[in-house]
């Protein structure tokens, strides 16, 4: 079983995800995505196997967000994506991954659907 966590160790909500998987036994493989930013394939992937657009994977208050005017409706999808590649900020946290599914940790329980 392969585990995935897409983590920022500031953040307290990946905190309280990783110490859910640690509760649960599981040592998942941890990227830290501001320092190891996803692909545009990878993000692509996640997004599919989340089942969402790309704008619903953004952070829409961070700063960048707006100096890029993001919430443009015109804006394509692959613009979104590729913001979020440059600009990994943008890219709502925790996402957890394991055998093709795939969860966002806001709340972290929401994890535990995919384990």
């Amino acid at each position: 079983m392969s585990v995935k966590i897409y983590h920022n160790p500031r953040c307290s909500t990946c905190r309280q995800t990783m110490a859910l998987l640690d509760e649960a036994g599981i040592e998942p493989e941890v990227i830290e995505y501001l320092e190891n930013p996803p692909t545009e394939a990878e993000l692509k992937e996640i997004i599919e196997m989340l089942g969402i657009k790309p704008r619903d994977l953004m952070r829409k208050k961070e700063k960048i967000y707006k100096e890029l005017e993001l919430s443009d409706d015109s804006l394509p999808d692959h613009a979104l994506i590729m913001a979020m590649v440059n600009h990994p900020h943008l890219i709502e946290r925790p996402i957890v991954v394991k055998d093709g599914k795939a969860a966002v940790g806001r709340p972290p329980k929401l994890v535990l659907d995919i384990l």
